[in-house]
This record gives C-alpha cells, sequence and structure tokens, in this order.
C-alpha cells in the first residue's frame, strides 16, 4: 500500500525596517542652516564696498595678518575701513601705529592719574592743617560750628555758614562783621600758600529780598562774594589765584529741606584742583557740560551736586553745642 506524502507549505512572513528615530530631521536642519548661512554671506557681499571686500579677501587669504594684504581681523571694530597701497587697516604697518598710539594714551593716563592722586593727597594735607590750624587759633575756634571744610572731586572746599546769632553780613547788606572779617583775614594766608587758583561764592536763602526791583538775592549774593574776594586779597591771597567769583542767590541751598534756614546764607571758597581748573577755563573738552554753563555768568560753573552735599556729617557739626 502506497503510502501517501503530504505537502508542506513554508509561508514566510515579512517584517518592516526597523524604526529610523527620525534622523533625517536633522540632516535636514543642518542643511536648511547651512543655506540659510549660504544666502546671509550672498547678501553681505552684495552690501560691501570694494574696499571691505579687499580686506575680507585678505583675512581668509592669511588670517595671521603676515603678508601686506592680510588683515588678522575679519571685520574691523576700530572705524570705517580705509585701504592704502592695497594694505588692510590691520595690516602689520597700520596695526603697528594703533598700538603705538594706544600705548602712548595708556602712559598719558597713568601720568594723569598718578598727578591727581598726589594732588589730592596734597589736598587732604591742607585739610588737616586747616582742622589744625582751627583748633588752635582763638579765633577760628569760636566759629568752628560755621566752618565746614571738605575735599571734593573739584578741590578743597571751606564753607562758612550763618548761624541766627552769628551772622556774616549786615541783614539785606554785603557789609561784612567784624568777627567774620577776622575769620577770612586768618584763611587768607593757608589759601595763599597753595599755588591753585579758587573760586569764591555767595549763596543766600529762599527769603525773598528786595527793596528794588533790580536788586533782589541774585545781587546779593554776588556782592557779598566779592566783599569776601577783596578781604582774601587784603589778607595776602594773590590777585591772579582768583578764578571765580560769582553770586548764586538761594538756587543752590545747603539744607534743602529748610530753605530759609541761616546755614544756607554762606560764602564758599574752593581751593581748585587741576582738572577743574581746566574744565573753569574751557580749556579741557572733558566736562563739555561745564564749558556749555560758563556761557552763564549766573550759573555756577561747577558741578552743584559736588559742591554743596549738606550731609549727616555737616549736620552734626551745626547742631554742636
Amino acid at each position: 500500500m502506497e503510502r501517501e506524502e503530504s505537502i508542506v507549505i513554508k509561508r514566510y512572513k515579512k517584517g518592516g525596517h526597523g524604526h529610523h528615530g527620525g534622523s533625517w530631521k536633522i540632516a535636514f536642519a543642518d542643511f536648511a542652516t547651512a543655506m540659510m548661512a549660504f544666502f546671509l554671506v550672498l547678501w553681505l557681499i552684495s552690501q560691501s564696498t570694494e574696499e571691505q571686500k579687499v580686506i575680507i579677501a585678505g583675512y581668509f587669504q592669511d588670517p595671521s595678518g603676515q603678508s601686506d594684504k592680510a588683515s588678522p581681523y575679519a571685520i574691523d571694530l576700530g572705524g570705517s575701513p580705509m585701504v592704502a597701497n592695497q594694505a588692510g587697516i590691520g595690516s602689520p604697518k597700520e596695526y603697528k601705529k594703533q598700538q603705538d598710539k594706544m600705548d602712548e594714551l595708556t602712559e598719558v593716563g597713568a601720568k594723569t592719574t598718578m598727578a591727581e592722586q598726589m594732588e589730592k593727597q596734597r589736598l587732604e594735607s591742607l585739610l588737616t592743617e586747616l582742622k589744625k590750624k582751627v583748633k588752635e587759633n582763638p579765633v577760628l575756634r569760636k566759629f568752628k560750628d560755621q566752618l565746614i571744610m571738605d575735599v571734593t572731586p573739584n578741590g578743597l572746599r571751606i564753607q562758612i555758614v550763618d548761624a541766627d546769632k552769628k551772622p556774616m553780613f549786615a541783614s539785606g547788606s554785603a557789609e561784612l562783621k567784624f568777627y567774620f572779617e577776622d575769620i577770612l583775614l586768618e584763611l587768607a594766608p593757608m589759601v595763599a600758600s597753595v599755588p591753585n587758583k579758587i573760586s569764591i561764592s555767595g549763596h543766600t536763602d529762599a527769603t525773598p529780598f528786595g527793596t528794588r526791583d533790580d536788586y533782589g538775592n541774585w545781587e546779593l549774593s554776588a556782592d557779598r562774594a566779592n566783599t569776601a574776594r577783596r578781604t582774601l586779597l587784603f589778607g595776602g591771597v594773590k590777585k591772579q589765584q582768583i578764578a571765580q567769583v560769582v553770586g548764586l542767590g538761594d538756587s543752590v541751598l545747603f539744607d534743602v529741606k529748610k530753605p530759609k534756614s541761616p546755614v544756607n546764607r554762606r560764602i564758599d571758597i574752593l581751593i581748585l584742583s587741576k582738572q577743574a581748573e581746566l574744565n573753569l577755563s574751557g580749556v579741557s573738552g572733558k566736562s563739555k557740560a561745564v564749558e556749555k554753563e560758563s556761557a552763564n555768568p549766573q550759573q555756577p560753573l561747577l558741578e552743584r551736586k559736588q559742591l554743596n552735599i549738606f550731609d549727616a556729617q555737616d549736620k552734626a557739626k551745626l547742631n554742636q553745642p
């Protein structure tokens, strides 16, 4: 009996490909970024001048900047590009010239800083001597509460302020009280001992004054400042040492919270620092605001905030018994 063979059919199930993880997105992003950079370069080149193209080409030919046509900088940050003899602004000759100029400016700046520090030390030394003189001098010692002295960025400042029972001038007048004249005559030799120029400013309180329409606090403060100037000259201060005499009325109050306080009536004597002296004369171009104010004779030529600071230390001096 014949045996029947069974037919076996094998079927293969085809599986899908493995998960690709989206790496094509990264590749496409890199491609898009490259295209954007390419078109950006094309746009920049179309906007560049011939001189700028020469500089850029020189940079890519020799980024180290060793050749005449090369530039150590792809883009100059120092100003508009200029080409001389087919050499970019970053050429060795131009670079050395700029470096020498920077070194020179650095040296000048260092010397200026040193000179300013030495001058500040000299003014602080003078301040110490003045304070010592006030303690030792019987005339000045009586009015120590009315003498406020400190070193500001503009120089050594001596402020002589009014008190309730010790006014410097007769009421509404530029006539000196005898004791205020003694104070100025005692201070004059110390002021004359330094080569610095001085600025004298007169101030009033905010009380309206004037029996005439053409004479008020402005005119009164200016007359009082001039009276102080004449007294200092009589005491030994040289005429050439006076740089400025100005009346500020009640525009720069000593005590802003109490505009009618006696301390607002004062005479300021400022021994000018060299920089402040240059600013005042209009020689220096560093202080345009100061130079601009010099056009108006009624405006202070020095920074008001620095010249008139009524701090807690000043108040403590005035409140001493």
